[in-house]
């Protein structure tokens, strides 16, 4: 149990899998990360960049420019991330269908 506790404390939340995505998909600064994403606040935006950031499943990078320039990617480790994400993706498509009587 301790893996999976684990795994959803650095991922877990409304906001993180959808920011992880768009930061995935080229979304690299915060207001296209913002943009990319609806409903989302800015303050939580910034809360959740900083935790994904503690638990090193993206890299903030801080550019020497005026205005400051900041770049959001992941990392090298989070890319095994996209396994998990493509399975949960799956198997939600195939619960939406079940919930829906589709199936």
């Amino acid at each position: 149990m301790l893996p999976i506790r684990d795994a959803m404390e650095a991922i877990n939340g409304k906001w993180k899998l959808l920011i992880y995505i768009s930061i995935s998909n080229g979304n690299s600064r915060f207001r296209e990360i913002e943009r990319s994403i609806p409903d989302i606040s800015s303050k939580v935006l910034a809360k959740e960049l900083k935790e994904l950031e503690a638990h090193h499943l993206i890299k903030r990078t801080v550019y020497d420019a005026t205005p400051a320039l900041v770049e959001y990617t992941v990392t090298e480790y989070s890319k095994g991330l996209s396994e998990v994400l493509n399975a949960l993706k799956d198997w939600g498509t195939k619960h939406r269908m079940k919930i829906m009587g589709k199936v």
